[in-house]
């Protein structure tokens, strides 16, 4: 499938109703969406007939073009019903049977649950800004004990060096594949601005 039929399939995934600031709810675009899994899938062939998980789900845009791209099965994480919700409502008007939905807080679960069950995690995790400090580290680090191969993860390139330090201390590969303008509407009353263009990393961590 080529990027751009990709990109106009996922326009058609549904949203955050009404978004959670604590949970740090802001959409993944299909755009961005549409460039990462064409990326994961064409590039490093870690999507088509693999076990994907998608942590931080939110409605599923992620899972749904990793679905639509082929995956054996793509399992969301999430720890918003509402969202799940919504999400649960998209796979059913994408007529899509290969994914499963679980209701988790990522950051307190035990790590040994899902250790080594799937071939590649994709996520868009919390940038860890506001109430939510470490949290994409803490996404990231449960992240990498489910998978075998590769967590391909966004992170705000500020905090570039930061994450360098942490993959280097854990013994994981980091290679940012490309960089990418998050164009982050205006979702919450305290936004000033229509939009504001945040300078994020696409990152591939591998294990191996």
């Amino acid at each position: 499938m080529k990027l751009k039929e990709l990109e106009s399939c996922l326009q058609k995934v549904d949203v955050f109703e009404e978004p959670k600031i604590l949970l740090e709810q802001y959409p993944t675009s299909p755009h961005i969406a549409a460039c990462m899994l064409h990326t994961i899938h064409n590039t490093y062939d870690d999507i088509e007939g693999k076990l994907v998980a998608d942590l931080g789900s939110g409605c599923g845009v992620l899972s749904i073009g990793a679905a639509v791209l082929g995956a054996g099965l793509c399992v969301g994480f999430d720890i918003d019903g509402d969202a799940l919700e919504i999400f649960r409502r998209n796979t059913e008007e994408f007529e899509l049977t290969d994914i499963d939905l679980i209701q988790c807080d990522m950051c307190t679960m035990a790590i040994e649950s899902y250790a080594k069950k799937f071939d590649t995690v994709i996520m868009n995790p919390p940038f860890g800004t506001k109430h939510n400090q470490g949290m994409d580290m803490q996404f990231l680090r449960k992240a990498l004990t489910m998978t075998e191969t590769a967590v391909y993860s966004l992170h705000k390139t500020s905090t570039r060096e930061h994450i360098q330090k942490k993959a280097t201390d854990w013994g994981v590969k980091m290679e940012v594949i490309a960089e990418l303008r998050y164009d982050l509407p205006a979702s919450y009353k305290f936004h000033k601005k229509k939009s504001v263009d945040i300078r994020v990393d696409f990152i591939r961590f591998s294990t191996t």
